[in-house]
């Protein structure tokens, strides 16, 4: 199917991703999990929560191989790959991965609906608990769908509150429940944690970030959005043309600070979040700063760029 493993379209902490074709000449995505992650049980965890899914906004799953040592997932192929390399500017001259503040916002309402889905179309609720830009791929028309669910768990839609042992989730996405139960339960609202993470990464980009900052208190709930927010500043560093743009740039971070908020009741639940992105900005009230944004810096304080996903279960 994949002519040897010949053609790599990407790699993450669970496996290698290759580009295969099926026998009726449909392109596929066959994630080959890595032999060294458990016995098996991410395989099973993640045909288990996607093979109960079916909405546009969530990739289609086709198939597994579960032969010895060789596990793998087939998924149908998403020709612009994740939504990562189209917004982290490496200071690459080459703006062909460059994306328009329209089709940002289109990308973060889809997203918004596949996860308002998970959260409560489906019979048995998935939390994703792994949401940021690289399991985000789009199609030719940058339509997006959420990828790799092997840290998703299920649960029943009249229980907002799971069971946990340990954390799971990226370091810099993961919700501070997620990482420390002091802050409260964990439960769907640690997935919207995570989806305005990545939102603020898509208006400001990861290049906003100065090199040399490490604190995750500087990187991710800069003192300056709100400054900017106030005083009516552009969010987005470059591409913003009309105020159009301006004010969806304006909505998509008043709307993801609201999804970071500390405490996971301050929250707003994805129906809401994709309310709020298809109303007015007018009827949107800048939220209160979340408490970690002014926690003290820690010289140990140094994760949150770190690109590798963690399950300690």
């Amino acid at each position: 199917m994949t002519n040897s493993f010949r053609d790599k379209l990407g790699q993450g902490g669970y496996g290698v991703v290759y580009k295969g074709k099926l026998l009726d000449g449909q392109l596929v995505a066959v994630k080959l999990l890595s032999e060294t992650k458990g016995n098996g049980e991410e395989l099973i965890n993640e045909v288990a929560s996607i093979s109960r899914t079916c909405h546009v906004n969530v990739v289609k799953f086709l198939g597994f191989c579960f032969q010895r040592n060789k596990r793998a997932l087939v998924y149908e192929y998403m020709s612009n790959g994740s939504l990562d390399k189209f917004i982290y500017n490496d200071g690459s001259p080459n703006l062909s991965y460059y994306l328009d503040c329209k089709t940002l916002y289109q990308i973060a309402v889809g997203v918004a609906r596949g996860l308002e889905y998970l959260h409560c179309g489906c019979s048995t609720r998935i939390d994703h608990f792994d949401i940021k830009p690289h399991n985000i791929i789009l199609d030719d028309d940058f339509c997006p769908k959420i990828a790799d669910f092997g840290l998703a768990k299920l649960g029943q839609r009249k229980e907002s509150i799971m069971s946990m042992l340990g954390t799971r989730g990226t370091i810099g996405y993961i919700a501070p429940e997620v990482f420390s139960r002091k802050f409260g339960g964990v439960s769907h609202k640690s997935d919207v944690y995570s989806y305005g993470m990545m939102v603020i990464e898509m208006v400001v980009g990861r290049n906003y970030i100065e090199p040399g900052t490490v604190h995750s208190s500087e990187q991710y709930f800069p003192d300056s959005i709100y400054e900017q927010l106030e005083h009516g500043e552009d969010l987005r560093p470059h591409g913003v043309t009309t105020e159009a743009e301006k004010e969806t740039a304006r909505k998509m971070m008043i709307v993801s600070l609201w999804c970071i908020q500390t405490n996971s009741v301050d929250r707003p639940s994805m129906t809401s979040v994709v309310e709020m992105l298809e109303g007015s900005l007018q009827s949107l009230q800048i939220p209160p700063k979340p408490i970690l944004s002014s926690r003290p810096r820690l010289p140990q304080d140094s994760f949150a760029l770190l690109p590798q996903s963690l399950s300690i279960d």
